[in-house]
């Protein structure tokens, strides 16, 4: 049965979406059936996997309100033991929808029960809120995975989301755990980077990765071409990053 990862910050621009892409990547090309959920509405990860998201009839708002299941929407991609459940701009009125509905939190966790057996790792791109999608993913998930840059405002609206976290904990999802800290937009020569570094590691104490994410431009350029960087440019440092966070991932 697969294992769940969600991967959550309600900062925007901290990586969350580049995570869910290239780490799902990598470890599809480990040879691990893999899943990536992308229950953003922007949809980035849906793209940057080569996926049109207006040519796709069913999309994870479809599953979440009940119109089809989610091995009707599930999607092959081109990338080795790599699918998706791709995104939907009207995923943006699925939580006034869903608003009403008994039991809403556990929409995505009930469309996952039934693929679950068919991957080894299922991730979850959040949207950058904190709101019942993301809700809904920490109830499906078993880990959360939550990247922070390293950048002046990194730890800002950390405790919100450890809040949620708990509350997830305490109302729906007891066995709900972090899986790691992940460092993004790494650059070590600067002193604040340090700074940032040994701050995240206070405040998540022997929860932050070994790998660290850097700041690359091949990185940012990789979603254009709707490849994931690891097929996009297998020899960069923004590949070489995300492999090493994959294989520290299936070592726990």
């Amino acid at each position: 049965m697969g294992k769940i990862i969600a991967i959550a910050n309600q900062k925007g621009g901290v990586g969350k979406t580049t995570t869910a892409v290239n780490l799902s990547a990598a470890i599809g090309a480990m040879g691990k059936k893999t899943l990536l959920v992308d229950v953003d509405p922007q949809g980035n990860s849906s793209s940057g996997v080569g996926i049109d998201r207006r040519q796709e009839k069913n999309t994870m708002y479809e599953v979440l309100i009940g119109e089809c299941t989610g091995q009707e929407a599930l999607v092959h991609t081109d990338f080795e033991n790599l699918d998706i459940l791709p995104s939907s701009m009207d995923l943006a009125a699925a939580e006034l929808e869903l608003a009403s509905v008994d039991h809403r939190e556990s929409a995505l966790k009930n469309a996952l029960i039934p693929l679950r057996e068919n991957y080894e790792y299922i991730f979850i791109d959040c949207p950058p809120s904190l709101g019942l999608i993301t809700t809904n993913a920490l109830c499906a998930a078993d880990t959360l995975l939550v990247p922070i840059q390293c950048e002046y405002y990194a730890l800002e609206g950390l405790s919100q989301l450890m809040n949620t976290v708990r509350r997830v904990k305490r109302q729906y999802n007891s066995l709900l755990d972090i899986e790691g800290v992940l460092l993004t937009m790494y650059d070590g020569r600067l002193n604040l980077t340090q700074q940032v570094v040994a701050e995240v590691k206070k405040y998540f104490p022997r929860k932050v990765f070994s790998t660290v994410i850097p700041r690359t431009v091949r990185l940012s350029e990789a979603p254009s071409f709707g490849k994931p960087v690891l097929y996009f440019d297998k020899g960069s440092k923004g590949s070489k990053a995300y492999k090493t966070l994959a294989e520290e991932i299936t070592k726990r």
